[in-house]
Protein backbone atom coordinates (compact mmCIF):
# COMPACT_ATOMS: atom_id res chain seq x y z
CA UNK A 1 0.00 0.00 0.00
CA UNK A 2 1.23 3.32 -0.83
CA UNK A 3 0.67 6.62 0.79
CA UNK A 4 -1.98 7.86 -2.45
CA UNK A 5 -3.78 4.92 -1.48
CA UNK A 6 -5.01 5.60 1.71
CA UNK A 7 -8.51 6.34 2.31
CA UNK A 8 -10.72 6.89 5.43
CA UNK A 9 -12.71 4.49 6.34
CA UNK A 10 -15.94 4.10 5.17
CA UNK A 11 -18.51 6.65 6.68
CA UNK A 12 -16.36 8.51 8.81
CA UNK A 13 -16.51 11.65 6.79
CA UNK A 14 -19.93 12.89 6.13
CA UNK A 15 -20.00 15.32 2.87
CA UNK A 16 -20.83 19.47 4.32
CA UNK A 17 -24.87 19.46 3.39
CA UNK A 18 -25.19 21.58 0.61
CA UNK A 19 -28.00 24.27 1.60
CA UNK A 20 -30.21 25.84 -1.07
CA UNK A 21 -30.03 22.87 -3.54
CA UNK A 22 -33.47 22.24 -4.71
CA UNK A 23 -36.38 20.98 -2.62
CA UNK A 24 -35.05 17.13 -3.13
CA UNK A 25 -32.51 17.84 -1.10
CA UNK A 26 -34.01 18.68 1.93
CA UNK A 27 -32.87 21.74 2.30
CA UNK A 28 -33.97 23.53 -0.53
CA UNK A 29 -36.37 26.81 -0.49
CA UNK A 30 -34.94 28.62 3.01
CA UNK A 31 -32.05 26.48 3.07
CA UNK A 32 -32.66 25.98 6.87
CA UNK A 33 -32.98 29.32 7.85
CA UNK A 34 -36.85 29.84 8.38
CA UNK A 35 -39.12 32.26 7.07
CA UNK A 36 -38.92 35.80 7.04
CA UNK A 37 -36.67 38.16 9.03
CA UNK A 38 -33.27 39.64 8.99
CA UNK A 39 -31.85 36.38 9.69
CA UNK A 40 -33.27 34.60 6.96
CA UNK A 41 -32.32 37.39 4.69
CA UNK A 42 -28.39 38.35 5.16
CA UNK A 43 -26.13 38.88 7.91
CA UNK A 44 -26.39 41.47 10.46
CA UNK A 45 -23.61 43.02 12.94
CA UNK A 46 -23.06 41.31 15.61
CA UNK A 47 -23.41 43.96 18.52
CA UNK A 48 -26.68 45.01 16.46
CA UNK A 49 -29.71 45.14 19.05
CA UNK A 50 -32.71 45.22 16.40
CA UNK A 51 -32.95 49.39 16.21
CA UNK A 52 -32.51 49.81 20.39
CA UNK A 53 -29.93 52.60 21.19
CA UNK A 54 -26.76 50.12 21.37
CA UNK A 55 -25.04 49.91 24.62
CA UNK A 56 -21.92 51.01 23.23
CA UNK A 57 -23.96 54.45 22.83
CA UNK A 58 -26.09 54.21 26.03
CA UNK A 59 -23.34 53.88 28.49
CA UNK A 60 -21.15 57.23 29.62
CA UNK A 61 -18.08 58.30 27.87
CA UNK A 62 -15.49 58.47 30.85
CA UNK A 63 -12.98 61.62 30.11
CA UNK A 64 -9.38 60.69 30.94
CA UNK A 65 -7.17 57.83 30.38
CA UNK A 66 -5.45 55.10 31.75
CA UNK A 67 -1.53 55.34 31.03
CA UNK A 68 -0.40 52.10 29.89
CA UNK A 69 2.85 52.18 30.83
CA UNK A 70 1.80 53.24 34.77
CA UNK A 71 3.79 51.29 37.45
CA UNK A 72 1.44 48.97 40.08
CA UNK A 73 3.02 48.90 43.42
CA UNK A 74 1.90 46.53 46.04
CA UNK A 75 1.35 48.89 49.33
CA UNK A 76 3.41 48.41 52.82
CA UNK A 77 3.32 50.72 55.92
CA UNK A 78 6.31 51.47 57.92
CA UNK A 79 3.76 49.75 61.00
CA UNK A 80 4.09 46.53 59.67
CA UNK A 81 7.48 45.84 59.05
CA UNK A 82 7.69 44.97 62.67
CA UNK A 83 6.21 41.60 61.94
CA UNK A 84 9.76 40.45 60.40
CA UNK A 85 12.38 39.17 62.35
CA UNK A 86 15.21 40.23 60.17
CA UNK A 87 17.24 43.26 59.95
CA UNK A 88 17.05 43.40 56.13
CA UNK A 89 14.05 43.24 54.76
CA UNK A 90 13.27 43.12 50.65
CA UNK A 91 10.40 41.98 48.46
CA UNK A 92 11.33 38.23 49.40
CA UNK A 93 10.87 38.71 52.99
CA UNK A 94 7.69 40.86 52.62
CA UNK A 95 6.43 38.10 50.46
CA UNK A 96 7.33 35.58 53.34
CA UNK A 97 5.34 37.30 55.61
CA UNK A 98 2.16 37.72 53.91
CA UNK A 99 2.76 41.50 53.48
CA UNK A 100 2.43 41.60 49.54
CA UNK A 101 0.79 39.02 47.22
CA UNK A 102 2.79 36.76 45.07
CA UNK A 103 1.94 38.15 41.94
CA UNK A 104 2.61 42.00 42.98
CA UNK A 105 5.86 42.72 41.06
CA UNK A 106 6.87 45.99 43.11
CA UNK A 107 6.56 47.23 46.53
CA UNK A 108 6.08 50.72 47.79
CA UNK A 109 6.94 51.34 51.71
CA UNK A 110 3.99 54.41 52.66
CA UNK A 111 4.74 56.08 56.39
CA UNK A 112 1.95 54.94 58.19
CA UNK A 113 2.80 53.88 62.12
CA UNK A 114 6.22 53.87 63.81
CA UNK A 115 9.27 51.78 63.00
CA UNK A 116 10.82 50.72 66.58
CA UNK A 117 14.40 49.40 65.52
CA UNK A 118 17.32 50.15 63.04
CA UNK A 119 16.03 48.33 59.59
CA UNK A 120 17.98 48.18 56.51
CA UNK A 121 14.66 48.50 53.70
CA UNK A 122 15.22 47.31 50.01
CA UNK A 123 11.91 48.69 47.44
CA UNK A 124 11.04 49.87 44.49
CA UNK A 125 9.70 53.09 45.89
CA UNK A 126 8.89 54.95 49.38
CA UNK A 127 6.71 57.91 50.75
CA UNK A 128 8.72 60.99 52.12
CA UNK A 129 7.56 59.73 55.65
CA UNK A 130 8.30 56.38 55.29
CA UNK A 131 12.05 57.65 54.53
CA UNK A 132 12.26 59.93 57.71
CA UNK A 133 10.92 57.43 59.75
CA UNK A 134 13.39 54.38 58.89
CA UNK A 135 16.30 56.88 59.06
CA UNK A 136 14.90 58.55 62.48
CA UNK A 137 15.29 54.69 64.14
CA UNK A 138 18.79 54.46 62.97
CA UNK A 139 17.84 52.20 59.37
CA UNK A 140 18.82 52.68 56.49
CA UNK A 141 16.55 53.01 52.62
CA UNK A 142 17.85 51.14 49.52
CA UNK A 143 15.72 51.57 46.37
CA UNK A 144 15.29 49.10 43.75
CA UNK A 145 15.79 50.12 40.10
CA UNK A 146 12.86 49.86 38.51
CA UNK A 147 13.96 48.80 34.69
CA UNK A 148 11.20 50.21 32.40
CA UNK A 149 9.92 47.27 30.03
CA UNK A 150 10.41 47.37 26.34
CA UNK A 151 7.37 48.94 24.18
CA UNK A 152 6.06 47.29 21.14
CA UNK A 153 7.95 48.26 18.12
CA UNK A 154 11.48 49.24 20.11
CA UNK A 155 14.68 48.20 19.37
CA UNK A 156 16.14 45.91 21.87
Amino acid sequence: MKPHELKPPKGSHTARTRVGRGEASGKGKTAGRGTKGTRARGSIKPFFEGGQMPLVRRVPKLKGFTPPNRIVYAHVNVKDLDRIETASIGPAELRRAGLIGGRDPKVKILGTGDVVRALTVRAHAFSATAREKIASAGGSVEVIEVVPSRKKGQPK
